[in-house]
């Protein structure tokens, strides 16, 4: 039986597990106001809160209702449309009404439910631009997002007038959610700890699994990995990252520690999907995957990462990521095994890293190519290379003969030009809806170039590459 919130009441239902949430708040709760969309996770129409309780809180994240499975929101609190109003109009709601924001008014719903998770999510003085992310999982076809945006302006200038750190009892008394949610958290904690089936095949958000083989899953002896209380985070070890692999992007993106030893880390992440997704997407889904396009793969393969496999009966192996991929969705890892962990030393002072990705808009899509560089630099000498990239090949492929020649060389403008014509033996791309064959391979090499144009500047000019 699974147990949860759905706004203000307790559900207890003995649908299958696998059965998305989607289709539990429209036809078993009749909530219509969650609207089917794609069913993909991409146009963001059916958008909801799911509140964790942590440190003595609960914590509201959107998800794409659409791609999550009943297991993953055991105990937490789910919030629709109508969860977010007393009778009366929120004040994302007057905001949206006041500045024309919605015409056909599929889309709203979930746009207005994403606002509201900026206002529970947002700091003392959140910012217009984080506004605007809050919603970047989101798609309306008919305002042309202006109107849109005016509302989320409003909706930022009312936060920015409150005095002090964000406060549900504030959010309670403007009216942004109902009174029902102070109480949440005491009620989830009442709730009996999960029972559910082990499975042997797992799943993690569900951001692929349920895209792929929705029709399937009911068929499939599932292993929910999300379900329930997290048992481990990232923490770092004698200057290693270890990283279990039921961490999501989001918890990747937030670890400030990386943030730190990795500039440009929460951009990098940003260009990973949508905050919904997210949200939801895990670490050992993406790389077990095995897309040969997959953002997360080409960043820890140039980071030179590890991951620990462990079988069904509690053997754990560890193996270099760059090992991990045999061919097209090939992967050396047995059918009962499951990805764990992943690992990796921080990049220390003499380190440089560096990830790109080309699309055919800028957040929300697959990359066309996509690229990553690791440098250890000593005196202007590369000491240690690690290359990686994307779509360019039937796996995320490890530049192996690029990362050798750059190593032990002086960076100069001739060894880039050299190191690139090595790289581009080591690619073969294909042509397909995301270019051509010839389109990637120049796109391959411009974004090489961009390596090094981006992380030595005064070393390295565009001229010079011409």
């Amino acid at each position: 039986m699974v147990r949860f919130l759905l706004n203000n009441q307790l559900v207890e239902t003995n649908l299958p597990p696998e059965t998305t949430l989607l289709d539990f708040v429209r036809y078993e709760a009749g909530l219509r106001g969650t609207k089917i969309g794609c069913r993909e996770g991409d146009c963001g129409a059916c958008t909801v809160l799911v509140g964790t309780p942590e440190d003595e809180k609960v914590l509201y994240k959107t998800v794409t209702s659409c791609l999550t499975p009943l297991a993953n929101i055991y105990g937490r609190h789910v919030v629709t449309i109508e969860g977010l109003t007393s009778g009366e109009l929120n004040p994302v709601q007057q905001a949206m009404m006041e500045h024309s924001g919605t015409q056909c008014g599929f889309c709203t719903p979930g746009f207005v439910v994403s606002l509201c998770g900026f206002a529970l999510q947002a700091r003392e003085k959140p910012g217009f631009a984080e506004a605007i992310g809050a919603m970047d999982g989101n798609i309306c076809r008919c305002t042309g997002y202006k109107s849109i945006e005016r509302a989320a302006a409003t909706i930022t200038a009312k936060l920015q007038q409150r005095n002090g750190e964000p406060s549900l009892e504030w959010l309670v008394n403007e009216g942004f959610v109902p009174a029902y949610f102070q109480t949440a958290g005491e009620r989830l904690a009442a709730m009996a700890p999960l029972e559910m089936p082990n499975g042997q095949v797992p799943i993690g958000g569900g951001t692929d699994l349920y895209v792929q083989q929705h029709d399937n899953l009911h068929q499939m002896p599932l292993k929910f990995v999300l379900a329930g209380n997290k048992a481990e985070s990232i923490r770092i070890s004698e200057n290693e990252c270890l990283i279990p692999g039921e961490t999501t992007v989001t918890e990747l993106m937030q670890f400030e520690p990386l943030q730190t030893a990795i500039p440009g880390w929460f951009d990098y992440m940003k260009l990973v999907s949508s905050t919904p997704i997210r949200n939801m997407a895990t670490l050992a889904g993406n790389l077990v995957n095995a897309s040969p396009i997959g953002d997360l793969t080409i960043i820890f393969l140039a980071l030179d990462a590890k991951i620990t496999l462990e079988n069904a009966a509690g053997v754990r192996r560890e193996i270099p990521l760059k090992d991990f991929y045999l061919g097209y969705k090939k992967m050396e890892k047995a059918a009962d095994e499951i990805l764990m962990q992943i690992a990796f030393k921080l990049p220390a002072k003499n380190q440089r890293f560096h990830f790109e990705k080309v699309c055919k808009r800028p957040f929300l899509d697959i990359a066309s190519v996509n690229t990553a560089i690791g440098l250890m630099v000593e005196n202007e000498t590369i000491t240690a290379a690690h290359c990686s990239m994307g779509g360019v090949a039937p796996i995320p492929q490890f530049l192996q003969k690029t990362s050798s020649l750059l190593s032990g060389q002086k960076i100069t403008a001739t060894l880039v030009k050299e190191a690139a014509i090595v790289m581009l033996t080591e690619i073969s791309p294909i042509s397909d809806v995301r270019g051509t064959a010839s389109y990637k391979q120049l796109l391959a090499r411009q974004l090489f170039y961009s390596h090094f144009l981006t992380l030595f500047p005064h070393a390295i000019k565009m001229h010079d590459l011409l």
